[in-house]
């Protein structure tokens, strides 16, 4: 039986409202737009559109995973970030706006976008971080590092969607622990989240997203504790702390990366005059890229 797709996006979107998704109408035609494989400014204007009962099921269903809170992102499968397409699932933290920041303090950290160089992005994820910087740099090569398998499996194929397979590679790792080698530079997005302050996120975050991601610790500095002996995006207010735990591993804050809304976003980081890091900032090609890690597959 065929319904009126007007009538069920205003259904969808009266739903949506009720669950108290914002931009409901937006999200319901971007919903139908993946069921109907048609771009959402069509849909407006084909309102006299009418889907089948298999379309509408479909639709439907979406919209009940929606009404859920789950993260339109894990809805449709893929996210924008950098002006690229990546896949994501629950696996993976959904990449965000602000998290460009990290690529914007990378590319202006490196004198010359067509150099070898080589990159370090320690909890990966889906890739996007690592990724976008290599599709900056023609000539580089990256590792990406990440306790989940699952999440490994995701950016591995981002890198191959993205046609930077050649030059990105994946492995499970515990940060830093295992590897060897120089980088010239190095990234990441550690958990920042206070333990307790998850169940207080919006619920696509603390229903959906993994926990591994972003569980900070107690005080949100566990994982930086852990990365500062080794060679951290900063949650609000944490700069201060986390440039003392930097300092204390030898390493000098060169500046802050704010984003959007202003927030320091990205530490800077170099070694101390007259120190030299083997897993860090480096200058120099490694004689051993990579330690003893186990890749995925």
């Amino acid at each position: 039986m065929t319904a009126a797709l007007a009538t069920v996006l205003r259904e969808a979107g009266r739903r949506l409202r009720q669950a108290g998704v914002e931009a409901p109408s937006r999200e319901a035609r971007l919903l139908a737009g993946a069921v109907l494989a048609a771009a959402p400014a069509a849909l407006i204007a084909g309102s006299g559109r009418m889907i089948d009962a298999n379309q509408r099921d479909r639709l439907e269903a979406a919209v009940d995973r929606r009404a859920a809170r789950e993260p339109l992102s894990h809805i449709l499968g893929r996210r924008e970030f950098w002006s690229l397409e990546f896949r994501v699932d629950g696996s993976v933290l959904d990449p965000r706006p602000d998290s460009e920041t990290l690529v914007e303090a990378g590319l202006a950290a490196l004198a010359g976008r067509d150099r070898p160089w080589r990159l370090l992005d320690l909890g990966t994820g889906s890739g996007c971080l690592l990724l976008a910087l290599l599709t900056e740099l023609p000539a580089a090569t990256g590792l990406g590092i990440d306790r989940s398998p699952a999440a490994l499996a995701v950016a591995a194929e981002n890198a191959d969607r993205l046609g930077l397979a050649a030059r990105a590679r994946f492995a499970c790792g515990d940060w830093g622990a295992g590897l060897a080698g120089e980088f010239d530079l190095i990234l990441s997005n550690p958990p920042y989240i206070p333990s307790d302050a998850i169940a207080g996120l919006s619920p696509e975050v603390a229903l959906y997203e993994p926990r591994l991601a972003l569980d900070g610790g107690p005080d949100g500095l566990a994982c930086y504790r852990r990365l500062a002996p080794q060679l951290g995006p900063l949650g609000d207010g944490q700069a201060d702390a986390v440039e003392g735990l930097m300092a204390g591993a030898g390493l000098v804050v060169g500046g802050l990366k704010h984003d959007l809304a202003g927030c320091a976003r990205a530490i800077l980081l170099h070694p101390a005059a007259g120190r030299r890091r083997r897993v860090g900032t480096g200058t120099s090609p490694a004689k051993k890229p990579f330690g003893n890690l186990k890749e995925p597959g």
